[in-house]
């Protein structure tokens, strides 16, 4: 009973050092780290010792054998040579689990079907009876790991993998796996900081993982005390003495350690659904006598500790993988650094990532990186001291106010720009003093701020009254994407404060050329509208839900000119849009209005901003290809409006728009249903577009670009082309 086996203990990776240190300590000798898992000798006892304690672990197994592999025969006949008999009886149940490849073995299932048939024949052989199939709770687990020719054959001794505790039934979209919340306590000193009487808080605790692991190691507690199925349960090996010892002085330690006054372990969760699932898993985890959980929004974060000790802040923030997600997780941390800043001093904090960039945005000096994997995602667990010379922070820059609605105050001093990010914050200012005189000048509530004046940092920053709405060009493949992104968060750091604008009132989106049914797929799902002034017309916007927020800002000097022309006059508008340019014709008194779009969302939306306006029955609205429309179509219009997209294959349509080829065809056929006398307004924004030398020979023709940009786009005379056209 005290021979001594081969133990083999996986992990996730990048655990491996520390599970070789718990090891070790749990009497596991020789030990030696691999690939995710640790490699050692110890009796069955010191295997049962691990499954119990170790916070670290995946699995326990203890080898059979190694061989050596060059076909799946040579498999079969090794896995028979081992004595079944002394670990399963012939009446039980078994489970095979197949990893590697190699040898004529390329697939998992043949490779675990191959093991399987080995152990069934060779107990069939022997007592003419068949054990069967458990792939959920078996007698016996056996593992094969087949790599480089060489076979390691082993029974699991823990079953389930051993981070499913028991207490987490419930769990949030993203939860940590419960090992690797234990090992980045260890790593971020939460043993030593609990030994001191220290208090932990996770200001974004989800379902309570870190709160209930830091909660164990701190009263002395099992991680597995609480499992009941374990993988020796059925194993003819089994020696239930030694494991009812070691279970009964796990239990004596546990009582005592809860015993002692409990700790100040707090979470707090701005999710309310999250709340009562994360307090079920503090309660079957048998530690809500030590930990507490509220809910509460990360703005408000304070921890007050009963006895007035500092402790360890925890958290495990987002990080996104969805582009737009920039400027809201930026803040996001920013708004964590701060609250560390103004209500943590004296404090340690550890923040666990999959996107380091963001932790350097926090204000704080981190003294300590560790790399992890969280799954398949590199991972950092960032750890700093809260304390003032830990402190990255700089003024608030002063600007010119420009928006309608009073700021609120800031609690915490910002944390400093990087050069990079104060010489964009410098761009914005002055663009915002000289813009911002002409906007109120001129009653311009919407307008673009900066476009990409500085090459560095490719962004559009469009005003809309007081919300920024950003957007960033992709940038070409010639740039690094690290940098590309680093300069990203060095311009959304800088926007509130050098426009003053409260950070969740800033939406960030990415404009690259869209490819097939990409470019009318919804950004979000928010249906949020805002309602601006253009003029005298009322129009909505959104900002959140489509790449483009219903009011293309570059057009408004010709929506404008429209409206002083439209009295008494008939309008067509195709590709309407959100048909801001009808609304304008109607305030401007146009007698009749017919709108044309393909999309039945962008047509709902022209109708809610014609009703905004007091505007109905006499402004239609239809639905359909524009081309087709036009060849269908036998009505006269005195004024006449197109602003076509570069390229289009909408599933509504037959064969595909292309403003380059078919820009000829559209016009003709526009040109057609112009009453005499009349104008048709014609702009594109395709940079390349070059317009048909046989329309100037037809028509009489006037590019009129210049005229149709305001001041916010003339340094951008690129951004659309506009031709005013007539009948000869």
């Amino acid at each position: 009973m005290n021979d001594s086996y081969e133990l083999i203990l996986t992990c996730p990776k990048g655990l491996e050092g520390l599970l070789l240190e718990e090891a070790t300590s749990l009497g596991l000798g020789a030990a030696r780290e691999q690939t995710a898992a640790i490699v050692g000798q110890g009796s069955l006892e010191t295997a049962y010792r691990l499954c119990l304690w170790s916070r670290l672990a995946n699995r326990v197994l203890l080898a059979l054998g190694r061989f050596p592999v060059d076909s799946p025969d040579a498999l079969y006949d090794a896995v028979r040579g081992v004595e079944w008999e002394e670990h399963l009886a012939p009446s039980g149940t078994l489970a095979v689990e197949f990893s590697g490849r190699g040898a004529g073995i390329d697939n998992t299932h043949f490779g675990a079907l191959k093991v399987k048939d080995s152990i069934v024949d060779r107990l069939r052989a022997g007592s003419g009876q068949r054990p069967g199939v458990d792939k959920q709770n078996p007698d016996l687990r056996v593992h094969l790991r087949l790599e480089r020719g060489v076979a390691v054959l082993s029974l699991d001794l823990s079953g389930q993998s051993l981070h499913q505790r028991g207490y987490r039934l419930q769990q949030g979209a993203a939860p940590l796996k419960e090992n690797l919340a234990a090992a980045l306590l260890i790593r971020a000193g939460w043993p030593r900081i609990a030994a001191e009487g220290g208090a932990l808080a996770d200001p974004m605790c989800g379902v309570g993982t870190f709160l209930v692991e830091a909660a164990l190691m701190a009263g002395d507690v099992a991680p597995n005390l609480r499992r009941e199925r374990w993988g020796f349960d059925g194993w003819l090996g089994h020696v239930p003495a030694f494991w009812t010892r070691l279970q009964a002085e796990a239990r004596t330690r546990a009582e005592a350690g809860l015993a002692r006054p409990p700790l100040w372990i707090r979470g707090y969760e701005a999710d309310p659904r999250l709340i009562q699932p994360a307090r079920n898993n503090v309660e079957r985890a048998g530690v809500g006598d030590w930990v507490r959980i509220y809910q509460g929004e990360l703005a408000t974060f304070e921890p007050h500790p009963d006895r007035g000790q500092g402790g360890l802040v925890i958290c495990n923030p987002p990080y996104g993988e969805r582009l737009g997600d920039e400027a809201s997780l930026l803040y996001l941390y920013q708004h964590l650094g701060e609250r560390l800043r103004q209500a943590c001093t004296g404090w340690e904090a550890a923040v666990f990532t999959g996107a380091p960039e963001l932790g350097k945005r926090m204000g704080l000096r981190s003294h300590k990186q560790y790399a992890f994997w969280n799954g398949a995602l590199p991972s950092k667990l960032l750890l700093f001291r809260v304390a003032p010379e830990q402190f990255v922070t700089g003024a608030r820059p002063a600007v010119e106010g420009t928006f309608d609605e009073p700021r609120a105050a800031q609690p915490a001093e910002p944390a400093r720009l990087s050069e990079g990010g104060q010489m964009f914050a410098n761009r914005l200012q002055k663009n915002l003093k000289q813009l911002g005189k002409w906007a109120r000048r001129q009653g311009v509530e919407c307008y673009r701020l900066y476009d990409a004046d500085m090459p560095e940092y490719a962004l559009a920053v469009d005003l809309y009254r007081d919300w920024v709405h950003v957007q960033e060009y992709a940038p070409p493949r010639s740039i690094d994407p690290q940098k590309a992104q680093a300069r990203l968060l060095d311009a959304l750091a800088a926007i509130p404060q050098a426009l003053e604008v409260a950070a969740e009132k800033v939406v960030v989106k990415r404009r690259e050329r869209q490819s097939g049914t990409r470019q009318y797929e919804r950004q979000a799902a928010r249906g949020e509208f805002l309602e601006v002034r253009e003029g005298d017309a009322r129009l909505l916007v959104n900002l959140t839900d489509y790449l483009d927020t219903g009011l293309f800002l570059d057009h408004r000097p010709l929506r404008l000119r429209i409206q002083r022309e439209a009295a008494g006059k008939r309008f067509l508008n195709l590709f309407c849009y959100t048909a801001t340019a009808t609304v304008h014709a109607a305030v401007g008194g146009a007698r009749s209005t017919l709108s044309v779009d393909l999309s039945k969302t962008y047509l709902d939306w022209a109708r809610r901003n014609l009703a905004l306006n007091g505007f109905s029955e006499k402004h239609r609205l239809e639905q359909g290809d524009v081309m087709q429309w036009l060849a269908d179509d036998r009505g006269q219009y005195d004024l006449i409006f197109i602003d076509p997209p570069t390229f289009s294959n909408s599933k509504r349509m037959e064969g595909v728009f292309d403003v380059q080829r078919d820009h000829v065809e559209l016009l003709d056929m526009a040109m057609m249903r112009l009453a005499p006398g009349g104008t048709l307004y014609f702009s594109n924004n395709f940079r390349r577009f070059q317009l048909d030398p046989g329309l100037e020979a037809r028509y009489a023709v006037e590019d009129i670009t210049a005229e149709t940009l305001d001041e916010d786009f003339r340094r951008n005379p690129k951004i659309h082309r506009a031709w005013r056209i007539r009948t000869r």
